[in-house]
């Protein structure tokens, strides 16, 4: 079985730079911005330079289509998204082969779905061939296959992929480069009254406007920014916002958050960005966060209080038949199914029986499975070490 490296043998940061199709391509003609990707370039091979491991996720494959076709917007019908997507593609990993090229600097391409991550070996595979990659002086580029992906496999868009990845080769940071600054308390453009949020320790509690929906051609915005900086954040990794057109920004936020805890530290003030603090004391484990994040829920475990509770002690125990009051669905064993209690989803599990087996065996004592079925593979639906619970019990 394939193992998940660690970054010990790094020299530098481990850095995830997602980059969204505004940052690659102009959003009314498709043309790729080279002056822009040039920057980039320059920035990720400076930081390689200093000893940092760069993974870039890059969008832009369906934009490069749309102009290699001279279509004017993206088709709504799945099979010509897909094409579209085939033809970009290899336009666009074209062109950063191209770029980085003038500067002797390899590339490697990493097309992901869902389902390519959602068996654990293929999970640790990816993870093993992106710490490879780094480790041979490679810059990985990776984007969602689009080419094959449907609506129930997609991870939906690259903002959520980059989290996952940054997760998956236990980055140090994130930066979302995007064509703001920073979050904003309202949306800047039309609000003069509009303040920046420049460090956020607590997502839920923050206060900002993500009204802006992603680019014609994206599927991204900054809501989805959020969703990625709480993935990133729970995973032990900073999450940065910054702007795109202004990549070098990069090395002076690095060096900013290196000092942020020297008591002599001021914040530039000429130096906008917004920072998701990295929930280091708590970090989810990388099986936990695949399981939460990189599964797809197949179907719905209702369970009882007793149920819950006991799956949510610290000496926690697994789910037991006789928890389980109902289910929805249809799913197979070993497959990911969400957890509910009292209407309100409280985690997920992966299941050692399918919906068919669970409903015939749900409520009862685990030593009547094997009369009820037949035969007896374990006296657990789900084993705790296949159990995430995001919402603790509450006596």
């Amino acid at each position: 079985m394939p193992t998940s490296t660690n970054k010990g043998d790094q020299k530098g940061h481990v850095i995830v730079i997602k980059l969204g199709t505004s940052s690659i391509c102009d959003e009314k003609t498709h043309e790729p911005l080279i002056c822009n990707l040039s920057m980039i370039v320059e920035t990720v091979v400076k930081l390689r330079r200093q000893g940092h491991s760069v993974v870039i996720v890059s969008s832009g494959g369906i934009g490069m289509g749309l102009r290699r076709m001279d279509l004017p917007k993206r088709p709504k019908k799945l099979s010509a998204v897909q094409a579209i997507a085939a033809i970009g593609q290899g336009r666009l990993i074209s062109l950063w082969d191209n770029l980085f090229s003038q500067l002797r600097q390899p590339i490697a391409q990493v097309l992901l779905t869902r389902n390519d991550i959602m068996e654990r070996n293929q999970y640790l595979n990816a993870a093993n061939t992106l710490h490879e990659l780094m480790h041979m002086g490679v810059v990985p580029i990776v984007n969602e296959n689009d080419t094959l992906s449907v609506q129930e496999i997609r991870f939906g868009d690259n903002d959520t992929l980059s989290a996952i990845t940054a997760n998956m080769i236990n980055a140090d940071f994130l930066f979302l480069m995007t064509d703001v600054e920073c979050l904003y308390t309202a949306n800047p453009r039309v609000d003069p009254n509009a303040k920046p949020v420049t460090l956020v320790h607590d997502i839920s509690a923050v206060t900002a406007d993500v009204s802006s929906p992603g680019s014609g051609v994206g599927t991204g915005g900054m809501r989805t920014k959020l969703i990625a900086a709480e993935l990133g954040t729970s995973a032990g990794v900073d999450v940065i916002i910054c702007k795109s057109t202004k990549p070098s920004v990069v090395f002076d936020i690095i060096n900013d958050i290196g000092n942020a805890d020297k008591p002599s530290h001021k914040q530039n003030p000429g130096l906008l960005y917004t920072r998701f603090v990295a929930n280091k004391g708590s970090r989810m484990r990388d099986r936990h966060f695949w399981l939460k994040h990189g599964l797809k829920p197949f179907g719905r475990l209702i369970i009882d209080k007793g149920a819950y509770a006991a799956i949510s002690r610290t000496n926690r125990a697994g789910l037991l038949p006789v928890g389980v009051i109902g289910v929805e669905g249809h799913f197979s064993d070993h497959q990911s199914v969400s957890l509910v209690y009292e209407g309100v989803e409280i985690g997920c599990a992966l299941v050692n029986y399918s919906s068919t087996e669970i409903e015939l065996i749900r409520g009862k004592n685990s030593s009547e499975i094997g009369s009820i079925l037949g035969y007896y593979e374990t006296e657990y639906v789900a084993h705790r070490d296949n159990l995430v619970i995001n919402k603790p019990f509450q006596p």
